[in-house]
C-alpha cells in the first residue's frame, strides 16, 4: 500500500506539472525529464495495485492515466 500511495502521488503530481510546462513556458528539459517519471509512476500503480488484493472496479479504475492511482486508493480505502 505504500509503494501505491507514493506512486499514486507521484502520477499526480508528475502530470499536473507536466500540463503546467505545457500551458506556460514550454521547456523541453522540464517535460524530458518528467515524462519518463510520469510513465514510470504510471506503470508502478498499475503493479502495485494488482499486487494487493483489491476489488475489480480499483484495478479498472488504476488503468487511468494521471489520477487512476488516486480513484484506486480512494476505493481501497472505502472498501
Amino acid at each position: 500500500m505504500r509503494t501505491l500511495r507514493i506512486s499514486a502521488a507521484a502520477e499526480a503530481a508528475s502530470l499536473a506539472l507536466l500540463l503546467l510546462n505545457l500551458f506556460t513556458v514550454h521547456v523541453s528539459e522540464v517535460s524530458s525529464l518528467l515524462g519518463p517519471l510520469h510513465g514510470t509512476a504510471y506503470l508502478v500503480v498499475i503493479a502495485a495495485t494488482f499486487l494487493v488484493p483489491a476489488p475489480p472496479a480499483a484495478r479498472w479504475l488504476a488503468l487511468i492515466p494521471g489520477i487512476g492511482g488516486l480513484l484506486a486508493l480512494r476505493r481501497l480505502r472505502d472498501r
